[in-house]
């Protein structure tokens, strides 16, 4: 998720700038975050090094067996762990596994496949990756693969109401798929502004920029969006309005692309939707916030489900200006995790139950965290990560790597055989970052994708 700049995912080849800076080394609350911000690293070294040895280039270590799986393409990879972690490894100073993507992204990374991707994962996690790494080094081939995929997706946003199809061929520009939903229209404009602002070529921000707008055009007449629509009638197909997916990463990137953007269009948008939700959505139950499923013309509530998806909008609220809903929101969620160690991928507040068990190695409580702490630096929130971060080492991890989770009720909790692209950008970095006060990363000046990507913040020093 996007972090606010204040005002708003040969160093480090040893521990030993770690060791000089104070502000982290031994806090009051007797934590040892030099530490434990050591420790983060290490285990990512470890986890790459598998990856390197059993699944090199693939798109996703199968940490259990220590085979490989794909993500997008069925016969054919394009290297997504090792993109998502390539800023990753960059701001943890591990330099040389960061050489070794780098010099595989550009022997082998090549997008003129002939297969169908999802527009909206392809951009947050390829495309974001390759600019975030950009942004690390600087290599010019990184920014030139990052605008051949980015014009290979936009043939997607070829539609009347310039909504994106969901899938592309990269290769043919075949599209496939209208029906789609906030998030899959809206979550491109800091990676695809990014990529105009260093190309100089604007159709990239400005064909995310009216997709964005012609989803908001179409919110109801108390301000709420629902979950699905037609991109090439502007017709909604749904009536469920909710922050968690498959419209949570819309809302965040309106306010996004005003922290790192400066589009005020979008801020204005942000201000339009985010009371409404605040009014019809936010709920309070035996002392803590949530936010109900409703109906999105009527306001009604439909469910009191909570997606764990949903666990970042603490964050994305205290950014806002909601500053003590999106607290007590976050105090929620990790009431959820005390309760059960991992977060379950649903949740009913009133039960007080998971309704899925499972879980997919989520970084949104310890996103949120991250946000959250930025913005106060209250050690709350570093203590919420560090039980996110310890609990995730206690159960997810297996003989090569991190891996999902089955069913999070067992005893011990059963593991699925994947691990995530996301989870070598996301909460990795948010851990690191959230505990080692890095010179390579500015703390006061900084911005980080929906997929945890840096792409503003890093320092070469």
């Amino acid at each position: 998720m996007s972090q606010v700049s204040i005002g708003r995912r040969s160093l480090l080849k040893s521990t030993a700038l770690l060791a000089a800076s104070p502000a982290f080394a031994q806090a009051n609350d007797g934590i040892d975050w030099h530490a434990l911000a050591i420790d983060v690293r290490s285990e990512m070294r470890w986890a790459w090094g598998h990856y390197r040895r059993l699944a090199w280039g693939r798109d996703e270590i199968m940490p259990v067996t220590g085979g490989h799986s794909r993500f997008s393409l069925r016969d054919h990879d394009l290297g997504l762990s090792l993109i998502e972690a390539m800023d990753t490894l960059w701001v943890m100073g591990l330099d040389a596994e960061f050489a070794d993507a780098l010099a595989w992204v550009k022997v082998h990374l090549d997008f003129d496949v002939d297969g169908e991707v999802s527009v909206f994962e392809t951009s947050i996690r390829l495309l974001g990756g390759l600019l975030s790494a950009y942004h690390a080094c600087g290599d010019p081939l990184l920014l030139a693969k990052a605008r051949d995929l980015g014009d290979r997706l936009l043939p997607a946003f070829a539609t009347p109401t310039g909504m994106p199809y969901r899938f592309v061929n990269l290769r043919t520009g075949a599209i496939r798929d209208p029906k789609t939903n906030p998030a899959e229209v809206g979550t491109y404009l800091p990676e695809w502004g990014t990529l105009s602002r260093l190309t100089g070529d604007d159709r990239y921000r400005a064909t995310a920029k009216k997709a964005v707008v012609a989803m908001y055009d179409r919110r109801s007449r108390i301000g709420l969006l629902a979950d699905g629509i037609d991109a090439t009638s502007g017709q909604w197909f749904s009536r469920r309005a909710t922050v968690g997916p498959p419209s949570d990463s819309y809302y965040e990137y309106l306010w996004d692309a005003w922290q790192l953007l400066g589009d005020a269009d979008c801020k204005a948008m942000y201000d339009v939707l985010t009371p409404a939700i605040l009014k019809w959505q936010c709920v309070q139950s035996d002392g803590r916030t949530w936010f109900n499923d409703v109906d999105f013309e009527e306001g009604g509530p439909l469910t009191d489900e909570q997606d764990e998806l949903a666990a970042f909008y603490g964050g994305l609220l205290a950014q806002g200006g909601a500053t003590a809903t999106g607290a007590a929101y976050t105090r929620a969620w990790s009431h959820v995790q005390d309760k059960f160690g991992i977060l379950p991928e649903g949740y009913e507040y009133l039960g007080d139950n998971p309704t899925q068990v499972a879980n997919a190695l989520r970084p949104e409580l310890a996103d949120a965290a991250f946000n959250l702490w930025l913005l106060d630096r209250s050690p709350e929130w570093r203590m919420v990560g560090r039980t996110h971060y310890l609990n995730m080492k206690r159960w997810n991890r297996t003989r090569f790597g991190y891996a999902d989770i089955d069913d999070i009720t067992a005893r011990p909790m059963r593991l699925a055989d994947h691990c995530p692209g996301y989870w070598w950008s996301e909460q990795m970095k948010y851990y690191y970052l959230l505990f080692s006060d890095t010179p390579r990363f500015d703390y006061q000046r900084n911005y980080l994708t929906t997929e945890g990507n840096v792409l503003r913040g890093f320092r070469r020093t």
